[in-house]
């Protein structure tokens, strides 16, 4: 394993709550909140903060509506957050498996 590996690992993807998120949300079309929170074990704060630095970075898009008089959030993956996760997941290969 070289250092340039550990380097080169994307830090807003590499957290373990958000690469936890992600990877839900490559696997599903639509997660709202609570399933989010339950799958990730997070308080609502915690959660609340990493899903705001991923729609930040364009990673994912969060939707708000309302479920009768009950507020909704839901997330999907964008593209660029597909791509950041493939790039994430090659770059793991990297350091797990290094050319020597």
């Amino acid at each position: 394993m070289t250092t340039d590996s550990i380097v080169n690992l994307d830090p807003t993807v590499h957290s373990p709550v958000r690469l936890a998120v992600l990877s839900i949300l490559m696997a599903v079309a639509e997660a709202d909140f609570a399933y989010l929170k339950e799958a990730t074990q997070t308080t609502d704060g915690n959660l609340s903060t990493h899903l705001a630095k991923l729609e930040e970075k364009g990673l994912i898009r969060v939707r708000k509506s309302f479920k009768g008089k009950k507020p909704r959030t839901s997330c999907v993956v964008t593209e660029k957050g597909r791509r950041a996760f493939a790039e994430y997941v090659k770059a793991m290969e990297g350091v797990l498996h290094p050319k020597e």
